[in-house]
């Protein structure tokens, strides 16, 4: 069909919210609200246009130039757009993924699950999108610490009723599992991610192992009344990326009866720097699973066939994998630790800040509470917000609050994320995150 050659011109129309009408979208849609981090990288993002120099520690993101996927990833999917593998692949993900992804478990977390308890799709979110939706009706209630990412939003668009539960740095923001347990009653999911974003610090075999032992009690209980079960999310997509003398665990390690109630959420995102390739995977109960794939085939959200080809051969090469970690946890765990150094460094000249050791992911949480000081145009530090505009004004800082992450209150915690800098540009941030401090009163 040939084209008008004056387009109408709907402009205005499209852009209008036709005030005086009833509300245009649903009740669901109208409460949710955007990403803050999302938000405010896309201001640094505008302020990167305009020339300014800023050490972007925002978006939990790699850049190439910092960190490459692995070269195996990369050539296998060069040879599958070459081999023509660019059709439909099968809604739960191609036989090889789900296969390869049953035998890396097996391998390099000791857990042997059957190819159906695995699900591949478009990466993370819509597996734990499809596990909100699978086990969770509008209403139930769903227990998740704080901070954490996105479970506040999950929450809302599932129609759940949302339980926080608030932690502090006193257990390295992890959850008290006593608080958590607490909470269990009535409760039909549970959301744990370790190791934690924000804080870049992982759940201890302990405390791992009492949570799981109260959901297979309280679960025990609900069997006897013919009760719906109560389910564990637990996303643990950086858990290849620990640090030092750091372990991960996993619920049916330490509790096999856990195997009935968890779904793992995972992928290639952080562990092979391979965030905009979209692959991810959930391993869980097979029932669960199968629903979770019919309601992510009906949205649509698999992962591109050439990526799940090459993701499938890369997990089935371990030696590519150790070589791979080898370079990329060092970059990372080098990153953490010049930032953690450096602000150390700061506090010990009496600077309103501090930091948590990395213990894993790419992030670190820093403590900056320079507040009731004034900025040199006079401005009081009242809030995190007003910390993170003047670093970033002042010192080129990009930095996330934790109220991005759901936490309440402005103690001055940040989240510093080192995926997508270098050490050069870490090493001359600090001096000048130094100088802005100092140069309040």
């Amino acid at each position: 069909m040939k084209p008008a050659s004056d387009p109408v011109d709907l402009t205005e129309i499209a852009d209008s919210n036709a005030g005086g009408e009833a509300p245009r979208v649903s009740v669901m849609a109208g409460k949710l609200v955007g990403s803050e981090i999302l938000k405010i990288a896309a201001s640094i993002r505008a302020l990167k246009a305009g020339g300014a120099d800023i050490c972007d520690l925002t978006v939990g993101d790699f850049r190439p130039e910092q960190f490459r996927i692995p070269q195996l990833l990369r050539e296998g999917i060069e040879g599958a757009l070459a081999a023509g593998q660019t059709f439909y692949p099968p809604s739960a993900g191609t036989p090889e993924l789900r296969s390869a992804v049953r035998r890396y478990y097996e391998r390099e977390l000791g857990l042997r699950y059957p190819e159906t308890a695995v699900l591949v799709a478009g990466g993370a979110r819509p597996l734990i999108y499809g596990t909100y939706r699978a086990v969770v009706d509008p209403g139930d209630k769903v227990v998740y610490p704080v901070p954490s990412w996105n479970n506040n939003h999950y929450v809302t668009m599932v129609g759940a009723r949302g339980v926080a539960v608030v932690t502090g740095p006193e257990t390295r923001f992890l959850p008290d599992p006593d608080a958590l347990i607490a909470e269990f009653p009535e409760a039909r999911l549970v959301c744990l991610n370790s190791p934690l974003n924000p804080s870049g610090t992982a759940i201890t075999e302990d405390g791992l192992r009492r949570i799981c032992e109260a959901i297979v009690d309280e679960n025990r209980g609900r069997a006897s009344r013919g009760e719906r079960p109560l389910y564990l999310l637990y996303d643990h997509i950086y858990w290849a990326l620990c640090f030092g003398e750091t372990r991960h665990v996993t619920p049916p390690q330490l509790v096999p009866e856990m195997a009935r109630y968890t779904v793992f959420i995972d992928g290639i995102s952080k562990a092979f720097a391979a965030t905009g390739l979209r692959v991810g995977w959930g391993v869980g109960p097979v029932d669960v699973i199968k629903r979770m794939s019919s309601i992510i085939g009906h949205v649509g959200a698999w992962a591109p066939r050439p990526a799940q080809m090459a993701s499938a051969a890369l997990l089935d090469d371990p030696q590519a994998i150790a070589d791979y970690h080898g370079v990329i946890k060092a970059g990372i765990s080098s990153r953490l630790e010049r930032l953690h150094r450096g602000v150390q460094a700061l506090r010990e000249r009496g600077l309103a800040v501090n930091s948590i050791p990395p213990m894993g992911a790419i992030y670190l949480t820093v403590q900056i509470c320079p507040f009731g000081k004034k900025t040199p145009a006079g401005q009081e530090l009242r809030t995190n917000e007003d910390v993170r505009r003047y670093l970033l004004d002042t010192a080129g800082l990009g930095i996330v609050p934790f109220q991005a992450f759901g936490f309440p209150g402005d103690g001055g915690w940040f989240r510093l994320s080192v995926g997508a800098v270098s050490l050069e540009a870490i090493d001359a941030a600090l001096p000048r995150l130094g100088s802005a401090l100092e140069a309040l009163r």
